[in-house]
């Protein structure tokens, strides 16, 4: 980002604090990081931006957007860069050293956030331009901001007494604890944990690349000579899928759901249970019922009844299909003699077996058609065909990056202006956080002067032996489509403030875009040109690609409960007033059983992420109460590809333009319920999301 020179100190003495230099507007300074840098340059970028907030507060001339809200959009370009770095370790190059940081670190940032929205000379200031905005003639985009900001300190606790400030403020510090300590010890249990196989014969079913990645695996652990499943998803979804020996598939499973449930030092029970006191007190704090209440103030869905209602009128036929999936399963398990009941742990291998006999298609069929490079070059095509970007490889002298598996890209629009770097960091390894990702190291913005995004994609693929090619499951390319879509709607992004630049969207908006970049994928024009096979270089053929369309649906029973199960428990758990004084500790292991048990969840499934492995609502408060903003984007997401259906396909240049105009480009300039009827013309509708996944509408 670019810097005022005079609202910050060089961080000459750290070289995490300095302002980044090189091409692109300067570029993150990987090659000079340290890890014994991190925290003094936290505190440092701290201090900084405080030092900052204190002379926005001290101004004694009447408020303005422009020396109220612009210095404002201008504080904490320091700490911003430290903690792209910081974050970048946290996630992918985690140690001991790293976790000491974080466990240090992340209290102190909550309460310099605090500090912030709980400044009452800046509040009044914040107040007084946001009640005068209307007189002010300022443009669309900026009452936005005037809004956002003034929103953003309400919800925060700027209107509360000092004594209720200052229990806000260690209520979020505990709770910045409590999440470090639930990622840390969901992050052990995925690096410590594998299971070992020292018998062949426990590999029949898997292919020669998924044995050879086993080996290697086991060989990094010091088994040579063995097989080793990692306890990630990435290894254990494709075992759990072609692997015949259902011992085997069992312990691998039962070592992937038990994540944070050992009973031991990494067990997050009573971590979860803490932090959800903790929310509800803070909620009650801030004036709403419950945690849901808050989070989804200022989501799309406004509130927690609206998400369950959507949740609900899936939920029902979603688990009708499951009855209905189990049956072709077990069918198949009697005719083979196996004399089993089906389990969690024979699903996929089952479900496999069933898309072979319904549809005559085989997951090993299409995996030696993708080929990891040549989807990234897929997805590079559809980029630039949808938006006109184009990709180019940066030169790795002047981008530095912090691993050798980090390869970089410059991108540009289609009159050839930078509009931002990507960074692809694809492979497994020890000290990476499971899953896949998208992170934005800087923010685009325009109102100083132009700024490029810098986004990564981070994905979990394991990494072959050397000089074989790195194949992936279908499953696994729609992710990297869809993680795709989250760093195009950075580099879209063509707006003048950084708060509403990119991703700064509603929760249950910004998956909109990246669940609709997925459609591409299987499209004929990428499959043709980029769906090549590893040893014959032939694209993939016609029936087997019609096989995939006709299958489409296929399984859409399982994927849809094992999300909405873990959805309604987020939903449900943050609906509990745990604030109420004598109430009984939460037990999360019970809530969770009789929770399922109380919604019928079919016995052959688990949640997709159980309650103590929920990173995604425990790890921060990024997704709490808003694991439904996957199916509540999806409804916009089956809507606008219907859109593009009902035109001239799926690279209709008109349909294209206003994705880019209305969606991609404009962050969160506009409300993004008026940007979605700018783009459809009209509200979604849920009948498109029923007939995406097959169920009656």
């Amino acid at each position: 980002m670019p810097d005022m020179p005079h609202h910050e100190t060089t961080g000459k003495q750290n070289p995490l604090t300095a302002v980044w230099t090189g091409p692109y507007g300067g570029v993150p300074p990987f090659d000079r990081a340290r890890i014994e840098d991190l925290g003094p340059a936290l505190e440092a970028g701290m201090a900084d931006q405080l030092a900052a907030i204190d002379r926005i507060a001290a101004d004694t001339s009447p408020p303005t957007f422009d020396n109220t809200i612009l210095p404002l959009e201008r504080s904490g370009r320091m700490l911003s860069r430290v903690e792209a770095i910081y974050g970048v370790y946290g996630s992918a190059l985690s140690d001991d050293a790293v976790q000491d940081v974080e466990r240090t670190m992340a209290p102190r940032l909550a309460a310099c956030s605090d500090q912030i929205t709980q400044n009452d000379r800046l509040f009044a200031r914040v107040a007084a331009v946001y009640e005068a905005q209307r007189q002010a003639s300022l443009s669309p985009e900026q009452q936005r901001v005037v809004w956002l900001t003034y929103t953003h300190f309400v919800r925060h606790g700027a209107r509360l007494d000092a004594a209720a400030k200052a229990e806000l403020s260690s209520l979020n510090q505990e709770l910045a604890t409590l999440a470090t300590t639930f990622s840390q010890n969901l992050l052990r249990d995925e690096n410590d944990g594998a299971i070992l196989l020292d018998d062949a014969t426990d590999l029949a079913g898997l292919s020669e690349s998924l044995r050879g990645a086993a080996a290697e695996a086991a060989e990094a652990r010091g088994q040579k000579g063995q097989w080793a499943i990692p306890n990630t998803r990435s290894s254990v979804e494709p075992f759990l899928t072609y692997a015949e020996c259902r011992d085997a598939r069992e312990r691998v499973w039962r070592m992937f759901v038990d994540r944070g449930a050992s009973g031991g030092a990494t067990d997050n029970h009573a971590t979860v249970a803490a932090i959800l006191a903790l929310r509800a007190r803070r909620a009650h704090l801030l004036g709403h019922p419950t945690h849901a209440h808050w989070r989804l103030e200022d989501s799309m869905a406004k509130t927690p009844e609206r998400a369950m209602e959507l949740m609900e009128a899936v939920w029902k036929p979603a688990v009708v299909r499951v009855r209905e999936e189990v049956a072709d399963m077990q069918a198949i398990a009697d005719a083979e003699g196996a004399g089993i009941r089906i389990a969690p742990w024979d699903y996929r291998f089952y479900a496999e077996k069933v898309r072979r006999a319904k549809y005559d298609l085989d997951e090993s069929e299409i995996t030696p058609y993708l080929q990891l490079d040549n989807l990234r070059e897929a997805m590079f095509f559809t980029a630039r065909t949808l938006f006109g970007l184009e990709f180019q490889p940066a030169d790795p002298q002047t981008v530095p990056v912090y691993h050798p598996d980090v390869r970089v890209w410059e991108v540009r629009d289609s009159a050839g202006a930078v509009v931002g770097l990507w960074y692809f960091d694809p492979f497994a390894r020890t000290g990476k956080q499971s899953g896949a990702w998208m992170s934005a190291y800087r923010l685009q913005e325009r109102f100083d002067e132009a700024v490029p995004a810098i986004v990564s994609n981070n994905c979990n693929f394991t990494k072959p032996p050397a000089g074989e090619p790195v194949l992936i499951s279908w499953d696994d390319a729609t992710t990297l489509f869809h993680e795709f879509g989250h760093a195009l709607h950075g580099l879209c992004s063509h707006v003048r403030y950084p708060s509403v630049s990119g991703t700064n969207v509603a929760r249950d908006y910004v998956e909109f875009p990246s669940q609709v970049l997925e459609h591409w994928l299987s499209t004929p024009e990428v499959l043709d040109r980029f769906a090549l096979h590893h040893e014959t270089g032939r694209p993939i053929p016609r029936e087997l690609a019609a096989k995939i369309e006709h299958a489409a649906t296929f399984n859409e029973g399982f994927k849809t409960v094992e999300f909405l199960a873990s959805a309604l428990i987020d939903m449900k758990l943050h609906l509990l007033k745990l604030e109420v004084a004598g109430a009984a500790p939460l037990d999360p292991a019970r809530f969770e059983r009789d929770t399922l048990h109380d919604l019928g969840m079919p016995d052959e499934i688990v949640m997709r992420h159980r309650t103590p492995q929920f990173g995604h609502i425990f790890s921060g408060d990024g997704y709490s109460a808003g694991y439904y903003s996957y199916l509540w984007a999806d409804t916009l997401t089956a809507d606008a590809w219907e859109a593009f259906t009902e035109a001239g396909g799926p690279w209709d240049e008109a349909v294209a333009k206003r994705l880019y105009d209305h969606v991609f480009s404009v962050g969160n300039t506009i409300d993004p319920a008026e940007g979605y009827r700018a783009f459809r013309g009209r509200d979604a509708r849920i009948g498109a999301l029923m007939r995406k996944r097959g169920f009656p509408a």
